[in-house]
């Protein structure tokens, strides 16, 4: 935040922190562009927090017909299985199948009018076609597995709890990412590394938002690119944790925030109506017999609604989705009774046998797609692929992005990239698409490597137990962190906390050093997944909250707040309640 205060004006200004403009950050920064980055919460806390954790190429989306998109989700796949090792993992997955034709006269009618229409359920036949295409599209640089089906005995013995009335199983590979909001945050960084060791040519800040756009022209006080006085769009800034309002200035502004885009444009004094998108929701179940029902895998199959929906096991938690529904943008996205009902029933249509309730959900969440408006298309057929709209404010460009996927983030993030490059009058450095993200460079190509590096970091106060998770938390950034946990502490010695083994009060004290943390919660949903596994407890939102109070100047009626708001939400919207232990 200081960063932009003492330097208020940037050839590109990036509005929104999800994954989009966050890659969008990275890219410019290493094309040698002075850039700015501000996001009014918590990085990757709207939709790029709510996804499904896949990294896919989308086979449904053939049936639309967006085959470039299914061609470059693919790709990209592949590439983030060799460039994120760290966080992107290879992911069994496998489909149910309980017909052999149905569906081949309803395809056509679905691929040419984008409508349901009376469901007709996909069978083996269009399954076996889709599945084809999808490994067509994989033959360059594919780092997975051809798909393979199975008749019914074979599919039953891999997985005896499915359906026993299932005809077939389809199994393939995707990819998955257990950690979408760290990825981000590797990105981020990357980003301000590029921009040089202070990063003053690369800076970006959360809990900052846009309130409007002002005249062209002005000089804002702050120092420019090559001078004093510079001109450009000035906007104004909120610092949220503060109220501070301030003036900066732009040559170019990047509006990547989502489903908020027509929202944000309408603030900056150029309307549009880009916008339709489509709230998605997930429930995360801590439930063994499921768990083990999966066998490793991802099961993801057509609900009897025509959704195409998804059984996913994650460590030993179960993600169960998503909905997708259109969405009312005045209303918080929040998983709903009758959505949490759908995920029940859908997961009877396929592990009939297994019994699942309220009390095994975890932890809930929804967000927001951004997708475009579609009419009277229905929301599971509105298109994934995405578009840059230019506008004017004050008499310099505004590039909106309308859609995106977070498979497809770096492309994006490398095409919208080369609009503001154009806009400016700059070419192109270098390309990301060989480029390790973070903590993904160096990262060990096998379990054993994994293995040697675990032992390799041991210690005398650090076992292997602490050590997987550090690697698993920062990939091999985690040297860094370990760097700091053991730098001189000044007779206050690093210890694990006594609510969790996950985190010690020197790694925190880290995040608030490196990781902007603004908010309690921030630690909780989205630098670490305690909140997602359901192991928030009150003695742990006191234990973090004591230990952070330092490092972030927290008084105490600060952190008494800090603890208030984790729980409101938490409650508001992920179902999860926690008592604190504040007297």
């Amino acid at each position: 935040m200081q960063k932009l205060l003492t330097r208020r004006h940037a050839q590109v200004l990036v509005i929104g922190g999800g994954i989009n403009g966050v890659g969008t950050f990275r890219d410019l920064a290493l094309q040698g562009v002075d850039v700015a980055l501000v996001e009014r919460g918590d990085y990757c806390q709207g939709a790029s927090g709510a996804s499904s954790h896949m990294i896919h190429g989308g086979i449904r989306y053939l049936e639309n017909g967006e085959f470039r998109l299914v061609q470059e989700s693919v790709v990209e796949r592949n590439r983030l299985l060799r460039i994120a090792p760290h966080y992107v993992k290879p992911l069994q997955t496998t489909i149910p199948i309980f017909s052999t034709f149905s569906g081949v006269l309803a395809a056509p009618m679905r691929f040419l009018t984008h409508k349901q229409g009376k469901h007709t359920e996909r069978g083996a036949f269009l399954i076996k076609l889709g599945l084809s295409m999808y490994d067509f599209f994989s033959r360059d640089g594919g780092t997975v597995p051809r798909h393979q089906f199975r008749g019914r005995k074979r599919a039953l013995a891999e997985l005896p709890r499915l359906h026993p009335g299932i005809k077939y199983a389809a199994t393939y590979f995707d990819a998955s990412v257990h950690n979408p909001e760290r990825l981000t945050l590797d990105v981020l960084q990357d980003g301000e590394k590029a921009g040089g060791a202070d990063s003053q040519m690369a800076r970006a800040s959360n809990y900052v938002s846009l309130v409007s756009t002002g005249a062209a022209g002005g000089a804002t006080g702050g120092t420019g690119a090559t001078g004093t006085g510079t001109t450009g769009t000035t906007v104004q800034l909120r610092d949220e944790l503060t109220g501070e309002v301030f003036d900066f200035t732009a040559d170019v502004i990047v509006n990547t925030t989502g489903a908020w885009v027509d929202l944000t444009n309408e603030a900056m004094g150029a309307a549009s109506s880009f916008m339709g998108g489509t709230k998605g929701s997930h429930i995360v179940l801590d439930h063994p017999e499921l768990l083990a029902a999966c066998n490793g895998r991802e099961v993801f199959f057509e609900h009897t609604d025509g959704r195409i929906v998804l059984i996913y096991p994650m460590g030993d938690r179960v993600l169960v989705g998503t909905t997708d529904v259109d969405a009312d943008m005045a209303q918080d996205a929040v998983c709903t009774e009758a959505e949490i009902d759908y995920f029940f029933d859908l997961i009877g249509h396929v592990f009939p046998g297994i019994p699942v309730d309220r009390d095994r959900i975890v932890y809930t969440f929804a967000g927001v797609r951004p997708l475009p408006k579609h009419d009277a298309t229905q929301p599971g057929f509105v298109s994934r692929d995405y578009r840059i709209e230019r506008r004017a404010a004050a008499g310099r460009a505004v590039l909106s992005l309308v859609g995106g996927k977070w498979t497809t983030f770096r492309a994006l993030a490398e095409h919208l990239s080369n609009d503001v490059l154009a806009e400016l009058g700059m070419e192109r450095k270098v390309s990301t698409a060989k480029l390790a993200i973070g903590g993904g460079a160096g990262f060990p190509d096998s379990e054993d490597g994994v293995q040697r590096w675990i032992k390799a970091h041991m210690s005398a106060g650090r076992d292997a137990a602490r050590v997987t998770g550090l690697l698993t938390r920062y990939g091999t950034r985690a040297e860094e962190v370990i760097r700091f946990l053991d730098a001189d502490q000044a007779g206050a010695p690093d210890r694990l906390l006594h609510s969790t083994r996950e985190l010690s009060t020197r790694e925190l004290e880290f995040m608030a050093a490196h990781e902007q943390i603004g908010h309690l919660v921030d630690v909780l949903i989205r630098r670490t997944s305690l909140a997602f596994r359901g192991l928030v407890t009150g003695e742990l939102l006191n234990e973090i909250a004591d230990t952070l109070s330092g490092p972030l100047g927290w008084d105490a009626a600060r952190r008494a707040k800090e603890i208030s708001h984790t729980q409101e939400v938490l409650e508001r919207f992920h179902r999860v309640q926690v008592h604190s232990l504040v007297a």
